[in-house]
């Protein structure tokens, strides 16, 4: 597609804005923009600001992670048709960890075109600056924010021997860091704070030091990079996993909790702890299994 060439029909553009500096928009998708019929926001409010700032108006329908499944087989429907519609999130790459997803299946399966756009991405910026990077990563977006759902989503930080991304809120980053230092204190991390944007910070250092230095409270948007997790050398003493399990019972953890822990500590898979830590505390066993049986 040159900068000549009319968009085509029956398309839906999957469109990166910037997630900060507004000159990281691309030529393509300011032309996807102009020569779109319409564009589906998750705020319209932001995205009429952007193009606004462009000099463009253009007709502007919200489709944010509440739609209805009514709105978006309606749009599908539209685009399959014929129409050419952009999608944009508030910021970023739509569809990862973003609104979107539905939408693009609904229109792959009414025989739409759906075109991407590469552009900004702030996991792909805050992994390219954290000298963390490897040939593999793993991406998890935001965390849950508490309960067995947390927990089995701390353990796949965890358990995950490549590089990891995750997206987290400035006034809960303190807490993920110490959640995660108490597995792994000496994995290396960075926390990418406001990235592209005036103010850009990158905190380096040991998820224990990390968890011990940032504030309670960070402004902006925060983006975590983890390093490839050390290798374990030595296997552990099959008696000293029990006598882990047994100290983490006596402190009060839940038998999934406690199974998270002595897992990530032990390298030993989480289903194997999980069936320890019953054995030992029948009593204590949660209602579903760590994989959700």
């Amino acid at each position: 597609m040159s900068n000549d060439d009319p968009l085509p029909r029956a398309t839906l553009f999957v469109v990166a804005t910037p997630i900060g500096n507004l000159d990281d928009l691309t030529f393509r998708a300011v032309k996807v923009l102009r020569g779109c019929d319409a564009v589906l926001a998750e705020d319209t409010r932001r995205t009429r600001g952007l193009l606004s700032h462009l000099g463009l108006s253009k007709h502007l329908h919200r489709l944010d992670a509440h739609a209805s499944e009514g709105s978006v087989a309606h749009f599908a429907r539209e685009i399959a048709e014929g129409a050419t519609y952009a999608l944009v999130s508030d910021a970023g790459t739509p569809v990862v960890s973003d609104p979107g997803a539905e939408l693009v299946r609904a229109v792959i399966a009414r025989g739409g075109g759906v075109i991407a756009l590469p552009g900004a991405s702030a996991v792909l910026c805050a992994l390219a600056a954290s000298g963390l990077a490897t040939n593999a990563f793993r991406f998890l977006g935001f965390l849950p924010r508490a309960g067995g759902e947390r927990a089995d989503a701390i353990a796949r930080v965890v358990d995950t021997p490549e590089a990891v991304v995750l997206f987290e809120a400035g006034n809960r980053t303190k807490k993920t860091l110490e959640e995660l230092a108490a597995r792994q204190p000496d994995r290396a991390g960075v926390v990418a704070r406001e990235l592209t944007k005036l103010h850009e910070e990158h905190l380096r250092g040991t998820l224990a030091e990390l968890a011990a230095t940032v504030p309670e409270e960070l402004l902006g948007e925060v983006t975590l990079v983890l390093g490839e997790a050390a290798a374990r050398v030595e296997a552990i003493d099959e008696a000293a996993i029990d006598a882990r399990i047994e100290a983490e019972l006596a402190g009060g953890r839940s038998a999934r909790d406690a199974a998270d822990v002595v897992a990530a500590w032990s390298g030993k898979p989480r289903r194997e702890i999980y069936a320890r830590v019953v054995a030992k505390k029948p009593g204590r066993a949660d209602r579903k299994s760590p994989n959700g049986e």
